[in-house]
């Protein structure tokens, strides 16, 4: 069955349908990864997006139980070249046709992704309709240009009450926007004693929980929408250690006095090579954000930028001067891309342990 996908520039592609046949209004955004679509279709951040993949085939693994980032998917659509309808991996249980039908996934394959991206990146990111073929094109233009992005997702992707996760060492409270279970992998694999909360948690309810650690996390949508989060921030940091990923890092920025701007396009891939500015070594990350940290709105606050991206300069990790807190726009858990950064996490082990025993000193003295 064939399908269209049109931008909101009149741009029209047309293609053949895979995954749900129902039609899909989103964001129209690439991702540049050669691998990892399934951890793409299930990440929290993709909310309210239609993702275009760069490579050309996509599917040709299949589908597995072990490597989603969500269990419900939040993703509005896909668009590949081709989906592969027989994948070969031992792991692989379904299809990637399958697996996006049973989500209800609408997708579309068989355009020029090439060209799809060319576009974006020249133009910027763009509202998109996937749709049925006989619809009437400038019917579906005008439903696009009329219909706003939603500024609720974090809202409808964080967890709607708390948690726990339990382990022997430190209590983290992972403040969640919009996790990747890949976070909560490794501070399990630490053997962190994690709880869970949701996006609005206060300050309060927070610090009751007695946490050594606080990570916020990853998540969709402009981080000036994230009120909540904002002022949780700003009466947490100097109390506990704290760690922000991705939306996170956004957020601390936001509660230390910086500014956020929106990106062109974003960067959204599993390569993307960031400098570490106080080691000097340079890191293949994955990314996935269209919102970025305003460098010059750093020069009047205390924090101190940590990375910046090689492609484009741009800010990927700040440090608080005078407290425990510290954050990447970058993905250190990876899932998909380089694992070049996982370190982080240790980091932030060794931040609250060195914490813990500097209360330790002083209580005793």
């Amino acid at each position: 069955m064939k399908k269209k996908l049109i931008l909101e520039n009149g741009t029209v592609f047309v293609g053949e349908t895979f995954g749900s046949e129902s039609t899909a209004f989103g964001e129209v955004v690439f991702h540049s990864g050669m691998t990892g679509y399934q951890e793409i279709l299930s990440d929290p951040t993709y909310c309210g997006q239609i993702v275009v993949l760069t490579y050309p085939l996509v599917g040709n693994y299949g589908i597995n139980r072990d490597d989603f980032e969500s269990i419900t998917p939040a993703i509005n659509g896909l668009i590949v070249k081709e989906a592969t309808d027989f994948p070969s991996n031992w792991r692989s249980e379904m299809t990637l046709d399958e697996y996006c039908k049973m989500k209800n996934i609408p997708g579309i394959a068989g355009i020029d992704t090439r060209k799809l991206t060319r576009i974006i990146r020249d133009h910027g990111t763009l509202k998109g309709i996937i749709c049925h073929f006989n619809e009437k094109d400038q019917d579906v233009l005008e439903r696009i240009r009329a219909t706003e992005i939603r500024h609720e997702q974090v809202k409808q992707v964080s967890t709607k009450t708390a948690y726990p996760s339990p382990g022997r060492g430190r209590r983290i409270i992972v403040v969640d926007f919009g996790m990747k279970h890949g976070i909560l992998r490794e501070l399990n694999e630490r053997g962190c004693d994690v709880v869970v909360v949701p996006y609005d948690t206060s300050a309060n309810e927070i610090l009751q929980l007695n946490p050594d650690g606080i990570l916020l996390t990853n998540g969709p949508g402009n981080p000036k929408d994230v009120t909540e989060g904002i002022q949780m921030i700003k009466e947490v940091v100097g109390k506990v250690p704290l760690f922000g990923i991705g939306l996170g890092h956004q957020l601390f920025a936001l509660a230390c006095g910086a500014e956020t701007i929106k990106m062109k396009f974003g960067h959204r891939g599993s390569s993307h090579p960031t400098k570490d500015l106080l080691t000097g070594k340079v890191l293949f990350t994955s990314q996935n954000h269209g919102f970025l940290v305003d460098a010059d709105s750093i020069t009047n606050t205390r924090l101190e930028i940590t990375h910046i991206a090689l492609n484009d300069g741009t800010v990927e990790g700040l440090k608080h001067k005078d407290f425990n807190a510290f954050s990447v726009q970058f993905h250190p858990e990876a899932s998909p891309g380089s694992e070049d950064a996982v370190s982080l996490f240790h980091q932030f082990i060794e931040m609250i342990e060195i914490a813990k025993q500097g209360e330790t000193t002083h209580a005793k003295a």
